[in-house]
């Protein structure tokens, strides 16, 4: 029987470069080309467009990985949805955060109707393998709808201010978006914001008081992936 190939077969670099380099582009407000020169000062010669590619191979089980190992999240579920332009077409950007402001899901749509709002929902409830307790949205008609289809048994809010905590939530990307002069394409928003999401719940304050252990393990993902220790 042939041994399966691990991760990083193939690669070049460590899977310590390639984790730390996924990290530093999903963790802080810096371009490709700025990763290639934090590296470049640490004597790791490495090109913008293979920083990419680690981000677009690995970004994704990175993220699988980190969502396996914090389990399921708050019950309580704050959703909205925010437009984002993408090559001139607007699109719709929806999250769900939990009670301490930590990202559960997000989706990228073309359209915030109902069969968009019902596809949102059972992505939330497949990924999280539990319905909450609370669903908390603004008043846009699609919530209502769908929230009548797929979890009628969950109580719903939709009071002013209420939802005020999803809304901030949003605030990242829009700085995410002007540094990478926004996104080019629905796929490549998608791929990177999930991870993006995740990546920065290991960091908020109320996660650390929680989690000792998420910070000192943040490169962990990779190091679990590629079989080392």
């Amino acid at each position: 029987m042939r041994n399966k190939k691990l991760p990083y077969h193939g690669y070049r670099f460590a899977p310590e470069i390639i984790s730390h380099a996924v990290w530093l582009y999903h963790r802080f407000y810096l371009s490709l080309r700025d990763v290639e020169e934090l590296l470049a000062e640490r004597g790791i010669t490495v090109t913008y467009e293979s920083i990419r590619q680690w981000c677009n191979r690995f970004g994704p089980e990175y993220t699988r990985a980190l969502k396996k190992r914090s389990g399921r999240l708050g019950d309580d579920w704050y959703l909205d949805e925010v437009f984002i332009k993408i090559q001139g077409e607007l699109h719709y950007l929806w999250r769900a955060v939990d009670q301490d402001g930590d990202t559960i899901d997000i989706l990228v749509q073309k359209r915030r109707n109902k069969p968009a709002a019902k596809r949102f929902f059972r992505k939330l409830l497949k990924g999280q393998c539990a319905s909450p307790r609370r669903v908390i949205t603004d008043k846009l008609k699609s919530y209502s709808a769908a929230h009548r289809e797929v979890m009628p048994s969950v109580t719903h809010s939709t009071e002013q201010y209420e939802n005020n905590r999803a809304e901030v939530s949003h605030e990242p990307t829009r700085q995410r978006e002007r540094q990478m002069r926004r996104f080019k394409l629905m796929k490549q928003a998608q791929r990177f914001l999930s991870v993006h999401g995740v990546v920065n719940n290991l960091f908020r304050l109320g996660r650390h008081l929680l989690r000792e252990h998420a910070t000192t393990e943040r490169f962990e993902p990779g190091r679990s992936a590629s079989g080392n220790r």
